[in-house]
């Protein structure tokens, strides 16, 4: 059953609509050199205002501990997200769940992933190690289905209302992550983008809204 996670929310009205579509979780990024970095006392007053069922989520590149745990105690967050090439003893050392995003490239062994003990969860995106994500290109789903036998993950990477069904179809993720496929501009989200990938998602066997998942 794939849940859908909304990221690069900045603003009040786009995490709302993400909430009500269905969204399971929706991710901050707290990277500043990011388009769609958010301030935590920004990214505060939207987690204060969902639904207690959608879970928030930071993400972060390379930076200090001690400001991930300032940030995530702010914001009250639900999980962190680590974008950057942080080491598993560095995840590890995280007090929330963490996501640990895995760049596929055609290199990419699934097997690789066996390193990350079943309490990491990962997530995997297209590589490119300037921008972090939010990149708009896909990444080899027959690799990512192939990851996704071997235990959860997120699907990230070129995510869009014209291809959700076929990859949560082919590639049957725990989760996918939507940034720029969702959008106007960048950090901005498109309400008919948003509409119509909700929309594609409900007609796609093993889709999980956010209501559901808590309810099972």
């Amino acid at each position: 059953m794939t849940r859908v996670k909304v990221c690069g929310i900045t603003r009040l009205e786009d995490a709302l609509m993400a909430a009500e579509e269905g969204a399971s979780a929706i991710g901050f990024i707290f990277w500043p050199d990011s388009p769609r970095a958010v301030g935590p006392s920004d990214a505060r007053a939207i987690a204060r205002a969902l639904p207690p069922r959608v879970s928030t989520i930071g993400v972060f590149v390379d930076q200090p501990l001690d400001d991930i745990r300032r940030i995530a105690d702010t914001v009250q967050l639900s999980a962190i997200q680590l974008h950057g090439d942080e080491s598993l003893s560095y995840a590890q050392a995280i007090l929330q769940p963490v996501i640990k995003a895995v760049a596929i490239t055609e290199a990419f062994a699934p097997e690789r992933l066996d390193v990350y003990p079943p309490e990491v969860t990962v997530l995997l995106d297209a590589h490119d190690p300037v921008r972090r994500g939010g990149t708009g290109r896909t990444i080899d789903w027959s690799l990512a289905a192939a990851a996704a036998a071997r235990r959860h993950v997120f699907l990230s990477g070129g995510l869009n209302p014209a291809n959700i069904q076929e990859a949560v179809t082919r590639v049957r993720p725990y989760a996918v992550d939507l940034s720029s496929g969702v959008e106007a501009s960048p950090g901005v989200k498109d309400p008919a983008k948003l509409r119509a990938l909700f929309d594609a998602l409900r007609r796609t066997p093993g889709y999980l809204t956010a209501e559901s998942a808590n309810n099972g």
